[in-house]
């Protein structure tokens, strides 16, 4: 039987929002890019399109997902498929909650440094969320036979699905950045998955190959 083709995951965080960096937005609707953002949509999508053989784009159920992926769909000449399962973490009771005052709460301490024994009040445990991501990533990558995917999602699902392609315990996938518009590509195949490289916003990345 031959060995499965690599599939390349370009993990795309979304763009900039009003309230980025200030309030944790979770699944509330109605949040959408600021110009700043769509401006960061804009360079994300030309520098995937210079990749050329991208085969399918999906993207969380967001606004702001959606949003940085269409002009990504429109570089890569493929269209926006949504996908449940690249949502961003259920935050529950914290949604929509000022990140100032999240940072006074005693659990916050638990969230950046045992997030593995975390749920949200009302919502998701991050290894919930972590499981999902992975999950959907690895359906994702087995629609495919080799080639690029790209996968649109939130800061926190794009770390947890690094920690876990790189062993890392989840409990310090806290130490890993993921910016706006960033681009974190993990090559799924039939020996696991290789993380090819992580907040990557100005790279060429036609130069990322598996190994």
């Amino acid at each position: 039987m031959p060995a499965r083709r690599p599939v390349t995951v370009l993990l795309v965080r979304h763009g900039l929002t009003a309230t980025t960096g200030t309030v944790l937005p979770g699944r509330a609707p109605g949040l959408h890019l600021s110009e700043a953002g769509r401006s960061e949509a804009e360079a994300a999508a030309a520098r995937i399109g210079a990749l050329g053989g991208v085969r399918a784009v999906y993207a969380s159920p967001l606004e702001r997902a959606a949003e940085t992926a269409a002009p990504i769909a429109r570089a890569t000449g493929r269209r926006v498929r949504t996908v449940e399962g690249l949502n961003e973490c259920d935050f529950g009771a914290w949604t929509g909650r000022k990140l100032a005052e999240l940072r006074r709460l005693a659990a916050w301490r638990q969230v950046q440094h045992t997030p593995s024994a975390f749920r949200f009040p009302g919502g998701e445990s991050f290894a919930e969320m972590q499981t999902r991501i992975c999950d959907t990533l690895g359906q994702l990558a087995a629609r495919h036979r080799g080639g690029a995917i790209v996968a649109v999602s939130h800061a926190d699902p794009i770390k947890a699905a690094v920690a876990q392609a790189v062993g890392t315990p989840l409990d310090l996938f806290q130490r890993l950045v993921v910016s706006p518009c960033s681009v974190t590509v993990i090559a799924y195949g039939g020996d696991g998955p290789v993380v090819l490289t992580v907040n990557s916003t100005g790279d060429d990345l036609r130069t990322l190959r598996p190994g």
